[in-house]
């Protein structure tokens, strides 16, 4: 039966369209490579997958070399690009994310908290740890550490959402690459929306969490050290010379400390090592990298904010353009591979892609990471958005590693207790989302939905991103905060304030859905993308008028109008 199929190789390299192949099957660089869905994508047999992988002649073979090199090398410097945006996060935002913590006993205010200081730092990895040492210093309650985790969950999602802005410059793209980036965010938004009230009513997860450290040992001595991914091996060496933020100052300033005792920064003899350099603010030095770049004697806080942000654009930059290159290779290597032949070897069984995803994650220690790094494959058509769903739930698991990690060296088993919460919590929220097909399809189909957004405007992500992961935060953080004042008059506004709120949020969905304000909404961001697209497409527009002014006196025999002639005219009329 195979010699009765018809090779899509065999009609020939110049056909573009999948109407026109026996197969039907979609090539990469097809014209309507973008109307393909889903449902329309044929099974390959898993012999078309190896002759398309594996038999090529010397010089195919001498071409995909040289494209995975080129592939390895964006790919490295995506991931340097990636560190240093996250270490510089660490330096503009140490102080203020360190400010946050404290025994927040409003739940609402913990879960807010956790939201914000991982989106100032951009890991949440790095948010747990810190959660953990505070718990594990008996600085912060048990209960109120699993608040903080949950938003920490959430405020990881901001980092692959930014990079699926660098598919701004096609439509196509950005918006499979901006569904692959918020699935993440929607798994996290309805594990809480279902988990938090649950915790609040129940504390299941205390209890839980609980009764698998045996009821608690505040005897419990510390142990292990510190683990470092091979990922960090390969890319810190490069970014330590630029920057280095110094992790232990959010931690000693959420347990009471302050910046300004960090500066100014101070080196003996102004010899610049780890050694001599003793009192140091944000920026450090390391031990063996030595002092980095952006690292200044006698430099003040403000000094290391401005280089932390200096070292944010170029963080940025470096990502926007290495993921440039890295879709453009990609797409060269896969230009005219059937997207049958591509998925069928992609299709990986869910379970065993959250395993994937859990691995990858506890090697590079950064969720943000593997899935930042695996949105472009979304982004350019390469990866379905049901395949990066299960990857991002295993990277929700294999983040919690690090946290455990840190748990170990804390004394007594509550810092232990807090990092079990967040791995139970993830674990839960994928027992409730993904086993049964019909959950799957709400963080899917919501994901999707954004994409489709951005069809209608561009920059909806920008906007997507200032609310959510600030303005909403900082409003329901200062909400929450009028209700542990413990004063009658701040609790009687703040149950005044909630009240005129959920009224406005209810008049917004009445109108939203019967009103006619969804209309209106994406009818405004049309016209502002039509807008954008006009004056964009002007100077092509101009050069295409003149030049079909050109054709037709070239058609009629005008003659060229000129200067002299014109002002001759002119004269002439006023005589």
């Amino acid at each position: 039966m195979a010699d009765d199929k018809f090779n899509d190789e065999e009609v020939g390299g110049d056909v573009k369209s999948r109407k026109d192949r026996p197969t039907g099957s979609t090539h990469f660089g097809d014209v309507d490579f973008n109307e393909e869905q889903a449902d329309e994508i044929g099974d390959a047999t898993w012999g078309e997958v190896f002759r398309t992988c594996c038999v090529h002649d010397a010089q195919e073979w001498g071409y995909i070399f040289l494209g995975l090199v080129a592939v390895c090398f964006f790919l490295y410097f995506f991931l340097v690009g990636l560190d240093l945006l996250g270490n510089a996060a660490k330096v503009i935002g140490g102080c203020t994310a360190g400010a946050l913590f404290g025994d927040q006993t409003n739940p609402v205010a913990g879960l807010m908290v956790g939201i914000l200081a991982t989106v100032l730092i951009q890991s949440s990895s790095s948010t747990t740890s810190i959660i953990v040492s505070l718990v594990g210093a008996k600085s912060v309650t048990v209960k109120a550490g699993i608040y903080m985790v949950m938003g920490a969950n959430i405020g990881t999602s901001v980092t692959n959402t930014i990079v699926a802005m660098g598919h701004l410059g096609d439509g196509d793209e950005l918006e499979r690459a901006f569904a692959g980036a918020t699935v993440h965010d929607m798994f996290n938004f309805l594990s809480v929306a279902v988990l938090f009230p649950i915790e609040v009513i129940t504390h299941y997860l205390f209890y839980l969490s609980k009764a698998l450290v045996g009821g608690g040992d505040d005897d419990r001595e510390g142990q292990g050290e510190k683990w470092n991914g091979p990922l960090k091996r390969i890319v810190g060496p490069l970014t330590k010379t630029i920057i280095v933020p110094n992790k232990s100052v959010p931690k000693d300033i959420a347990k009471g400390g302050s910046c300004d005792e960090y500066y100014p920064v101070n080196c003996t003899d102004g010899i610049l090592d780890a050694k001599h350099c003793k009192k140091v603010g944000l920026i450090t030095c390391d031990k063996k990298a030595g002092c980095p770049a952006f690292f200044q004697d006698g430099a003040s806080r403000r000094d290391d904010e401005i280089s932390g942000a200096v070292v944010f654009v170029l963080g940025l930059t470096i990502l926007v353009v290495c993921l440039i290159g890295l879709v453009t290779c990609l797409q060269k290597m896969l230009m005219g591979m059937s997207t049958r032949i591509l998925y069928k070897a992609t299709n990986v069984n869910g379970y065993l892609a959250i395993l994937i995803g859990a691995a990858l994650t506890v090697l590079v220690q950064s969720s943000s990471i593997t899935t930042s790094a695996l949105t472009p494959f979304v982004g350019m058509g390469a990866l379905r958005i049901e395949q990066m769903f299960p990857l991002t739930l295993g990277a929700n698991i294999g983040t919690t590693v690090t946290g455990l990690l840190a748990s170990l060296v804390s004394d007594g088993t509550n810092a232990l207790q807090v990092a079990l919460c967040h791995l139970c919590f993830n674990i839960s929220g994928i027992l409730v989302w993904y086993p049964v097909p019909f959950m799957r399809k709400f963080p899917l189909q919501a994901a999707k939905n954004l994409g489709k957004t951005t069809r209608v405007w561009r920059g909806f992500p920008i906007l997507y991103i200032f609310i959510i992961f600030g303005i909403v935060p900082l409003l329901l953080l200062g909400l929450s905060s009028l209700f542990t004042q413990d004063s009658k008059g701040f609790t009687v506004l703040g149950s005044f304030i909630t009240v005129i709120l959920i009224l406005v949020i209810a008049y917004f969905v009445y109108k939203w859905y019967k009103g006619g304000l969804k209309e209106r909404v994406i009818d405004s961001f049309e016209t502002r993308q039509k807008k954008n697209e006009a004056i964009q497409a002007l100077p092509d527009d101009m050069d295409y008028v003149k030049s079909e002014l050109v054709r037709l006196r070239e058609h009629t025999g005008l003659p060229e109008p000129t200067p002299d002639v014109e002002k001759g005219g002119d004269s002439s009329d006023e005589a």
